[in-house]
């Protein structure tokens, strides 16, 4: 059972806290949501709360788990091969795990890609929501703000230039 004010994590969306628990007619039917607000773009996301296990709702990683991120931010980049649909795909695949380390692995490897040459749409679009998601789990992890999540893992994503 989630409490307001719980700081949990959904897959493909991130990190945020349970600001509410609401009620509202489906159907005819009274239905309870979660409200997470999560603190990137100021966006809310309504959970339905019978659904909570099927979707791999998870409590946001410790403190300790932080040095396991950045490890891997800071590893060396894994090179898919492919096409850019095939490379979209897996990465997709690895993001839907709702793993932080698969998310920074992703944000990792695409970030040092793109460096390389450019990358298409659709992986950008997957880069900016790998980055979402690392970015607002590590604001609760880290109790810090998203700009100085984002300046520490930008420093740690420099060092691998050239990699």
């Amino acid at each position: 059972m989630l409490h307001i004010g719980d700081k949990v994590v959904y897959p493909m969306h991130g990190a945020g806290v349970i600001s509410s628990i609401e009620t509202c007619n489906v159907l005819g039917e009274g239905k309870s949501y979660y409200v997470l607000q999560m603190p990137l773009g100021d966006m809310k996301v309504m959970i339905p709360a019978d659904n909570v296990e099927h979707i791999g709702l998870r409590d946001v990683i410790s403190e300790s788990r932080v040095d396991e991120v950045r490890d891997v931010l800071g590893d060396e980049p894994e090179r898919l091969l492919g096409t850019w649909n095939r490379r979209y795909h897996t990465n997709l695949e690895r993001l839907k795990t709702g793993d932080i380390c698969d998310a920074a692995a992703v944000t990792r490897n695409l970030v040092v890609q793109e460096r390389e040459r450019r990358i298409s749409a659709g992986e950008r679009r997957l880069l900016d929501l790998a980055r979402q998601i690392v970015v607002s789990e590590l604001v609760y992890a880290c109790d810090k703000s998203p700009a100085e999540v984002e300046g520490w893992m930008d420093d740690i994503l420099a060092g691998n230039e050239g990699k």
